[in-house]
């Protein structure tokens, strides 16, 4: 693999067989996409968003995922995301890249990320079409082999798949690292855990994830992907320690005291779990613009609501 230029230094990729564990050492960031008041890519006020969380100890970003609102990007402001998530995280924490829609497009995008200076892959879902296991095979089969990057499959909605198709995929991509569950089915992830052992890392990936971490890490899973870490990240890491340290009590602290609320909140209209953590930004006074159609903001009282929420576990935003 060539070398790449970030910032004026020549680097390496993170090598795919150190991605893995290197994601499973810590939690996972999923930074939104910040818009202007007419729904374009305000680049400026992103970069300062990963510079704020980049000073965190988290163990990867990834850029233009689905709290990123990577499902109403365009290709070419994909790329540009990435770019920037790449250029000024300047290699302080892995970043990764998505590969989204069709196989051919996210073959595509894979390269593109790779060219970028990205240092793995968030393999979603093939768009709309429902597929069997061996085509679901074909598809993370034809992305792992355009790059050399580590990838992360994203099992959610029609790419869900059985414990012998994922060690099948694992068989034959060398550079699969790792299996972000979005399905929630525990004998399914108990299965894949047995029968695949460590050749992946595990990664929880349900909405608010912190509401499933404590069961998903007797499962195997390490981390899992905290949107909440946008803004509260010190909030967010401490209740990732405490379910790392089996910290019963504080976990379920946080669970009544914050979680149950919230989530109360972002089930209160579809889409609200991407929309809810643009509007904790705004809670915390850290703006990230609009959602994109076809999500919908948080009226004037839910964001008032969302915000004496926050301010109740408010914490000094200080970097460790």
């Amino acid at each position: 693999m060539s070398p790449i230029v970030r910032k004026g230094e020549t680097v390496s990729h993170l090598p795919a067989a150190d991605l893995g564990p290197a994601l499973g050492r810590g939690l996972l960031s999923f930074p939104v996409t910040h818009f202007r008041a007419d729904l374009s890519f305000d680049e400026a006020a992103y970069r300062d968003h990963l510079a704020w969380l980049s000073r965190y100890e988290v163990a990867g970003l990834f850029a233009a995922g689905g709290t990123g609102e990577g499902f109403s990007l365009t290709t070419a402001e994909i790329h540009r995301v990435v770019r920037a998530a790449v250029s000024e995280v300047d290699g302080r924490v892995p970043v990764l890249a998505p590969a989204s829609a069709g196989t051919a497009t996210a073959v595509e995008q894979a390269r593109a990320a790779e060219a970028a200076g990205a240092d793995g892959i968030l393999l979603f879902p093939p768009y709309l079409t429902e597929a069997g296991q061996d085509g679901l095979i074909e598809h993370v089969a034809a992305v792992c082999g355009a790059t050399s990057l580590g990838v992360v499959f994203y099992h959610r909605a029609n790419a869900a798949c059985g414990d012998v198709t994922v060690a099948r995929m694992a068989e034959r991509c060398p550079n699969l690292v790792g299996f972000k569950d979005g399905v929630g089915n525990i004998e399914t992830m108990t299965r894949i855990v047995a029968r695949l052992g460590d050749r992946l890392t595990y990664i929880g990936g349900l909405p608010t994830a912190e509401t499933f971490a404590p069961a998903y890490q007797a499962l195997g899973a390490t981390t899992y992907s905290s949107a909440i870490f946008n803004f509260v990240p010190e909030f967010a890491l401490e209740f990732y320690r405490a379910v790392r340290a089996n910290d019963r009590g504080t976990v379920q602290r946080h669970l009544r005291e914050f979680f149950l609320p919230y989530l109360d909140l972002r089930d209160r209209h579809k889409g609200y779990a991407v929309s809810i953590i643009k509007a904790g930004l705004a809670a915390v006074n850290r703006p990230a613009g609009p959602v994109r159609p076809p999500l919908t903001g948080l009226t004037d009282a839910e964001l008032a609501e969302l915000t004496g929420l926050v301010n109740k576990i408010a914490r000094t935003e200080t970097p460790r």
